[in-house]
């Protein structure tokens, strides 16, 4: 099994992650973006992460409760306990098919939204930016689609960097032939 991607100093021990240093959520470039990719990458791998928070967040951090909470939050600590109770594998991911991608969000308490993604822009704007990506390298379409992205709460745009947040989960921890 490989590792999750990225250029997160990390040690891989068995299905365990643990990442070098605390990760830098505050929004502030792409740092944060490639912490939300480094964790998406994990959920999606099905590998359990044990990870310190540094930096206060620009964004709502409400964006991130579908990731894997972190052992210590820093100067998140009012968000700890929200972030905890509020985690649940699954409430948020992606499945792809041929020129669209189906996504579940079940984040919000009682609700469930499926959106799918099938206009061209929005599907390539959405796979380019599973990849941290610097919202200036993307043309005016692009753009356009990553604030309807972002107001659907699909990806982070903080400090002039984007990421995709939904994961593409690979494996859940009980198999489907069990329930």
């Amino acid at each position: 099994m490989s590792g999750p991607p990225g250029t997160v100093p990390h040690r891989l021990t068995g299905r365990r992650v643990e990442p070098a240093e605390p990760l830098d959520l505050s929004g502030a470039g792409r740092g944060t973006a490639e912490a939300v990719r480094f964790l998406r990458e994990c959920q999606a791998l099905g590998l359990r992460v044990s990870w310190r928070a540094t930096g206060t967040p620009s964004y709502d951090p409400a964006l991130l409760r579908h990731l894997p909470p972190p052992a210590e939050l820093g100067s998140w600590r009012t968000e700890s306990a929200a972030w905890r109770a509020a985690h649940r594998h699954g409430s948020l991911y992606h499945r792809r098919g041929p020129d669209f991608v189906t996504v579940l969000d079940r984040r919000r308490p009682g609700t469930a939204a499926r959106l799918t993604l099938d206009h061209p822009s929005l599907h390539g704007t959405f796979l380019r930016l599973l990849e941290p990506t610097p919202v200036d390298a993307l043309d005016a379409v692009g753009r356009e689609a990553l604030g309807l992205l972002a107001a659907e709460r699909l990806v982070l745009s903080a400090g002039g960097w984007a990421v995709t947040l939904p994961p593409r989960v690979r494996r859940w921890p009980v198999p489907c032939t069990a329930i």
